[in-house]
């Protein structure tokens, strides 16, 4: 590897700022994800068909969401020049995105049966206004990476201190909620979506510093973008990254990947109610199970990732032990033994989340040589849409396990007990297996691939 790929730009406390904006995404997004399907099903007693169908209205709107949210906004505006490429709408994303949280949990008082489209229309319109301003947010964050963070090298050190932050808003988002939250009683909904809106607020905070554009980047940018990077049509942009293999292996996996985590995340407040039939606050120390495995794991997988310098290698060896981790909560209905699977299942999570962006970037980079433009934004905006499609297999595997075995009259059989199950692991299981079998076989960015690819933009100037 050069000297010029492997440089370091930026302090890791930039690096570590950067990721509290990582933070405050995955924070909001397990709290929605363990939540929002529950609430409207179990505590206000929509019809889980409604749910259900809710749910894919809001995955189809992402379907248009997305993809356009980062082709529009990968082109520069007035502000581009003083404030940044994205540094304006990761702000102008973010602060309506942590307020638009409580909406979802403040539906009309309604009857749950006589007022149920009222209900389901509120239920797509608030997770639509959420979904807005979070891929707004989440876009060009995402894409803010492989422009901010160069090099190899340096990709894999922002991960390695970004993740643990982020590791750290998975586990708030995991146990602040519950801790506020009383099953049976809808009001203490929205007591945990406040507290969700102030920790969402200090994060964001917390991350300005490292989601600030470089300046000599934009400057470049605005350089070359009426000579070079002025993109093509909005489904031509689309064309190009469908005709990208390593796009298409990747965003495969990375759906299915997300896929596991929605339905596991929404998973356990049924876990604790039906199959353990615990308290709420049983929920921590599950959560806090995976957490743990993730925190151990994520530095080794790292240094490995350093010593290897194969990402792909990586990825594939974490979405193999996933899958076979996640065999065993097929069966368990133990709590301290869940807990125990869940450790060994999160040493496998923390190194596939650590490979996704630095993976993403080399995509991103692959995209770079072939069009002669950066298009990070759209880049993004596909990857979110297609990580979103996870909300629309979870409530497909949801609404057809609990109809199927009778949920809604009686959550507590063994049948109910036995749909949990299958949209706990089961789906889970095999979505991550498919996904690393296709990464494992399509994607084809080798390490020197990589590093020529960086040095071609290197002589691009871009």
């Amino acid at each position: 590897m050069t000297k010029e790929t492997s440089e370091v730009r930026h302090s890791k406390k930039n690096m570590a700022s950067y990721g509290f904006g990582n933070f405050m995404n995955e924070f909001l997004a397990m709290a929605f994800g363990t939540y929002a399907f529950y609430f409207y099903e179990r505590e206000i007693g929509l019809n889980v068909v409604l749910v259900g169908l809710g749910f894919f209205l809001f995955a189809v709107y992402n379907a248009i969401n997305d993809p356009l949210v980062g082709y529009l906004t990968n082109k520069p505006f007035r502000f581009t020049k003083k404030w940044g490429r994205r540094f304006p709408w990761i702000i102008m994303g973010a602060v309506p995105f942590i307020f638009s949280y409580i909406l979802i949990f403040t539906p009309p008082a309604v009857n749950p049966e006589s007022g149920a489209w009222i209900l389901f229309l509120w239920l797509v319109f608030t997770t639509c206004v959420f979904d807005t301003f979070n891929s707004i947010f989440w876009v060009n964050f995402s894409a803010l990476f492989p422009d901010k963070f160069r090099s190899v090298k340096e990709r894999r050190t922002a991960t390695g201190l970004q993740i643990p932050v982020g590791l750290f808003g998975v586990a708030l988002g995991a146990i602040l909620p519950p801790l506020f939250v009383d099953f049976g009683v809808p009001s203490t909904y929205i007591t945990q979506a406040g507290v969700v809106i102030i920790v969402g607020l200090i994060a964001i905070g917390l991350a300005i510093p490292g989601v600030r554009d470089d300046q000599d980047a934009v400057d470049r940018y605005l350089e070359t973008y009426d000579s070079i990077e002025k993109g093509p049509p909005f489904f031509k942009s689309l064309g190009a990254a469908l005709k990208q293999r390593s796009f298409i292996a990747f965003i495969i996996s990375y759906t299915l990947y997300r896929t596991l985590v929605q339905s596991m995340t929404a998973s356990v407040p049924y876990l604790v109610d039906n199959v353990l039939e615990m308290t709420e606050k049983a929920a921590i120390p599950i959560f806090a199970g995976f957490l743990i495995g993730a925190l151990i794991s994520t530095p080794l997988w790292v240094k490995a990732a350093h010593k290897t310098n194969n990402n792909k290698k990586i990825m594939v060896y974490c979405g193999l032990l996933m899958g076979i981790f996640t065999i065993p909560l097929i069966f368990l209905e133990e709590f301290v033994v869940i807990i125990i699977a869940m450790v060994v299942w999160g040493l496998s999570i923390g190194g596939y989340w650590a490979m996704i962006a630095p993976v993403l970037a080399d995509v991103v980079d692959e995209s770079i040589v072939k069009l002669k433009r950066r298009q990070e934004g759209v880049y993004a905006g596909f990857q979110q849409f297609f990580g979103r499609l996870a909300i629309f297999f979870q409530a497909i595997s949801f609404t057809l396990a609990h109809v199927l075995t009778d949920f809604a009259v009686d959550p507590y059989s063994a049948a109910a007990k036995f749909g949990i199950h299958v949209h706990l692991a089961v789906v889970p299981m095999i979505c991550i297996l498919i996904g690393t079998l296709v990464f494992w076989k399509w994607y084809d960015l080798t390490p020197e691939k990589v590093t020529e690819n960086q040095r071609i933009i290197k002589e691009l100037n871009l």
